[in-house]
């Protein structure tokens, strides 16, 4: 059964073009080919991925916060109320009006202590400022070294000036160390990435960035086997090209730098356009889609790894509506909150008792950034899921 299976899911006539078979693609005369088997090295390459990530965390990102004096505000912690705890766990973080009553009947607690009780609660849960630097310093550490070494990688080879080139021969095309070494890199990065997403920073994007992590995923490693390589390369290199300029404006941001954040930010949203919306469809999804029919008839290859292109070129509109929109807030000075952030919300000291055991009066929560920040809040941009 598990033997039909696998033939069935490699049979020639999905993956390759008619005519030819997985034999055409086995090593001779010096010349080595991909194959699917290469993969398998992406999964411990994953897990070294986090380890370095813990690391570099701890003895270059922290660091380097505490050089921008980076600094972490005490919050208010919710005090212990096992009803309040329970409800907040099972039936949600924000009760409405019907439950804060029947909640004030069960704890003896005021409306208003409720209330004030949750926003706390909700705030213990929001990553801190220092969380946020270290993952966007990882993050921007790896773009920016993927970005150099993508283009030294395809800088120098014919397809990168000629696209038609990228067919050239396919897909006996065979495969040579740098473009080996870039795309297990890069794979195993994004393996890492799927791996650290329930821990690392929750944006409101949470799906859309699972979405595009695993169809990052499975777009490289089609590619690979299926020999799409040059293409692959190609796109990789596109969308580190942008990358790294959204973590150095979080970086920025964090650091309270907002001048150098908004000039950032600014570059970054022309760079994601131009590369996202223009290069992407126009030479890019023209060189995968049109080109290949001038060699032979389309596949169910030629038509899946063209659907998982259309779902990156999806969300990277639904990306840059909010990338122009602050862009936009930017320019006229209206920016201050990014649409999608989760802001940390703070407390009004007006009449509020303080809650039953806690004791203390009722101050402004600490969110890490001054009130009425020109750019955005503390979340500033890092809704924008990361990409291929």
């Amino acid at each position: 059964m598990l033997q039909t299976l696998y033939d069935y899911f490699w049979w020639e006539r999905l993956w390759l073009p008619v005519n030819l078979t997985w034999a055409d693609l086995e090593d001779r005369d010096g010349r080595v080919y991909a194959k699917a088997s290469d993969l398998y090295i992406t999964l411990p390459l994953a897990l070294l991925f986090l380890i370095v990530r813990y690391f570099f965390e701890l003895y270059v990102a922290t660091p380097l916060a505490a050089l921008l004096n980076i600094k972490e505000k005490t919050r208010l912690r919710a005090p212990p109320n096992p009803t309040l705890e329970h409800f907040y766990q099972t039936s949600g973080k924000q009760p409405k009006q019907a439950e804060v009553e029947l909640l004030s009947r069960q704890s003896g607690l005021s409306g208003r202590q409720i209330e004030r009780w949750f926003r706390r609660r909700r705030n213990q849960d929001r990553p801190s400022l220092l969380k946020k630097f270290r993952e966007a310093s990882w993050r921007f550490t790896f773009y920016l070294i993927a970005f150099i070494a993508g283009m030294a990688v395809i800088v120098d080879k014919p397809w990168f000036y000629d696209m038609k080139k990228v067919w050239e021969g396919y897909p006996i095309q065979s495969t040579i160390p740098s473009q080996y070494w870039y795309y297990m890199i890069e794979l195993s990065f994004y393996w890492s990435l799927l791996f650290s997403i329930a821990s690392d920073v929750k944006r409101k994007d949470f799906k859309e960035q699972i979405i595009h992590h695993v169809a990052t995923i499975i777009l490289i490693s089609f590619s690979w086997f299926a020999n799409y390589i040059r293409a692959g390369t190609l796109i990789m290199a596109l969308h580190d090209s942008s990358d790294y300029l959204l973590e150095s404006a979080k970086m920025f941001n964090y650091a309270g730098w907002k001048n150098t954040c908004n000039n950032i930010f600014i570059v970054f949203a022309i760079v994601f356009i131009i590369t996202r919306l223009v290069i992407l469809p126009f030479w890019i999804l023209h060189c995968t889609v049109v080109y290949p029919l001038e060699l032979y008839p389309a596949f169910f290859g030629y038509y899946f790894f063209n659907s998982m292109m259309g779902v990156l070129q999806l969300l990277h509109v639904f990306w840059a509506y909010f990338i122009l929109r602050m862009a936009h807030k930017f320019i006229t000075g209206k920016l201050v909150e990014d649409e999608r952030s989760d802001p940390e919300e703070t407390e009004s000291s007006e009449g509020e008792e303080a809650i039953a055991g806690g004791g203390a009066k009722s101050r402004p929560l600490a969110n890490g950034h001054p009130v009425g920040h020109p750019v955005v809040s503390n979340n500033h941009h890092e809704n924008m899921a990361t990409s291929v």
